[in-house]
């Protein structure tokens, strides 16, 4: 089976050796994501609505370059700062991964006690081609 990287200037750039998105097959697996502008690598401001908007904005462009989409999304992993700001992140995820009502990815939500920049969260998808 082949592997391919994937790499787009519509989300963060890797910042060490890892790459942004990776495709095996018609699975397309992406980096974790954390609230970065593409344009400046810089974290966004605002809370966990904005952060998560912002990850979900840089998951969707590597995915579309991937030549996927967030509906073919059928897992995603997010990892949050804080468990109480669950109900925002969760209002966001929905906008992006809800489907209504239509069999959304499977998830998986864990606390952590870090993540990189001190970000409130950070998300990654495996999703089909």
């Amino acid at each position: 089976m082949t592997r391919s990287a994937i790499a787009t200037d519509g989300a963060p750039a890797a910042i060490g050796p890892y790459s942004q998105g990776v495709r095996v097959g018609n699975l397309i697996f992406t980096a974790g994501q954390i609230p970065l502008d593409p344009s400046t690598q810089q974290v966004v401001h605002g809370g966990v609505t904005e952060q998560a908007t912002r990850v979900l904005e840089n998951i969707k462009a590597i995915l579309e370059e991937a030549g996927s989409s967030l509906d073919r999304v059928v897992k995603a992993t997010v990892f949050l700062k804080d468990m109480n700001d669950f109900a925002a992140m969760n209002a966001v995820y929905d906008q992006y991964l809800g489907r209504d009502g239509d069999e959304p990815p499977a998830r998986t939500t864990v606390e952590v006690s870090r993540l990189p920049k001190n970000v409130l969260l950070e998300i990654e998808v495996i999703a089909e081609v």
